[in-house]
């Protein structure tokens, strides 16, 4: 670990960056009704020669939206292609979803196994493991068995995505593997499938109990971040290295910072700490932090909060922040401002030895919630409503 990360503790007026429309992207799926998520884009860094013999992902970008019923993927890039639907296996609220970046296979992340669908509903593969509910010790078969059961509404849950190049499935589940047997001492496990038949090339424990968890893309397809929440016991965070024959797993930042980013180039992370104070930028091959940028006297109070209140001097960062390019980062303070009005989104350069907000990003109308970086020097946005997306740049 470094001796001392570089931190900024001065100010100076902020300057002020007017985004600039790029599209905006309906969402295909009515939330009218709700009955079905907010969309978001899925999007993958460039994929590196020679690490895979799949198809390179590139900037490859799928606006994708899970329903009760069905799970929806459309190209942005093309305004010709139809939405590819892939039949849901459960309904919505039993874990988590991610597609290929080619678009033609899905893969849930559910309460007893990942299962990959392709868009006839048809079942690819599937891997059965531990059930996320806590007290349950069954290795179930189907969804059937615990459809009925409230408690299993309200299980635990971990996630899946694929790598960059499309040909891996990095998958974080509760162990054992089914083909293990019953465990009640059995800890999570991170999985790395073969994307075209679901075997397991890899696996190893992560020692975390999560409540959920996100993958994080790296450039490099046999590369991973994972972070995992374990609600107030702390947010672990670990990178995962494959070999083709080993998954070996390395853990960072002391169970205190939450992951939210990888750079362009694959050399460094991001992160915001538990209680969203600080935002830091990483060395990936060590975890040493190489800089950092705290709230206190960084950022304005918010100009519309009671001169009285004293909470409006203490700003947070949002968890959702993330490159804009290598030396850019976007992050928010959303959450707290949505208390006193307008929300707020700022530029940070990480250039250098030390972290700097740049300026604050204004909008040619109001926005909502934290904003998703995608890597090329672009952002999104998600309606008030969650019917649309808003991608901005510079």
């Amino acid at each position: 670990m470094a001796d001392a990360a570089a931190t900024t503790t001065v100010t100076a007026t902020t300057a002020v960056t007017a985004a600039r429309l790029v599209t905006t992207l309906a969402a295909p799926l009515d939330r009218a009704r709700k009955t079905a998520d907010a969309p978001h884009l899925l999007h993958w860094p460039d994929a590196r020669p020679g690490s895979g013999d799949g198809p390179s992902a590139g900037f490859r970008r799928l606006l994708v939206q899970r329903g009760d019923t069905e799970l929806i993927a459309v190209d942005p890039g093309d305004p010709d292609a139809a939405p590819v639907r892939f039949p849901a296996p459960w309904p919505r609220d039993f874990g988590t979803c991610t597609v290929a970046p080619g678009g033609g296979l899905a893969v849930f992340a559910g309460v007893h196994a990942v299962r990959a669908v392709d868009p006839t509903g048809a079942v690819r593969w599937e891997v059965a493991h531990g059930c996320w509910e806590g007290s349950c010790r069954t290795l179930h078969t189907t969804y059937e068995e615990y459809a009925a059961d409230r408690r299993h509404l309200y299980a635990d849950s971990g996630s899946a995505v694929f790598s960059a190049d499309g040909t891996l499935v990095w998958a974080h589940i509760r162990g054992p593997v089914a083909t293990s047997g019953p465990d009640p001492e059995a800890l999570d496990e991170w999985l790395i499938l073969d994307a075209a038949d679901g075997r397991v090339l890899g696996r190893a424990e992560t020692g975390t109990v999560a409540a959920g968890s996100d993958h994080v893309p790296h450039p490099d397809p046999a590369r991973m971040g994972l972070c995992v929440g374990e609600g107030q016991d702390g947010v672990p965070l670990r990178w995962g290295r494959w070999d083709g024959a080993k998954l070996s797993v390395e853990q960072f930042c002391n169970d205190e910072r939450i992951l939210t980013g990888v750079s362009p180039s694959g050399d460094r992370f991001l992160t915001v700490t538990h209680y969203e104070e600080t935002l830091g930028v990483h060395r990936i091959d060590d975890g040493s932090v190489l800089s950092e940028l705290d709230t206190e006297h960084i950022v304005p109070r918010h100009p519309e909060a009671d001169p009285d209140d004293r909470d409006a001097d203490e700003t947070i960062w949002d968890y959702d922040c993330g490159f804009l390019d290598e030396e850019t980062v976007i992050a928010g303070t959303s959450e707290r401002d949505g208390e006193y009005g307008e929300q707020r989104h700022w530029l940070v350069s990480t250039a250098g030895a030390r972290m700097r907000l740049t300026a604050q990003v204004t909008y040619p109308f109001p926005i909502s919630g934290a904003p998703t970086a995608l890597g090329d020097g672009t952002w999104y946005t998600v309606s008030e409503a969650g019917d649309a997306l808003h991608v901005w740049s510079r």
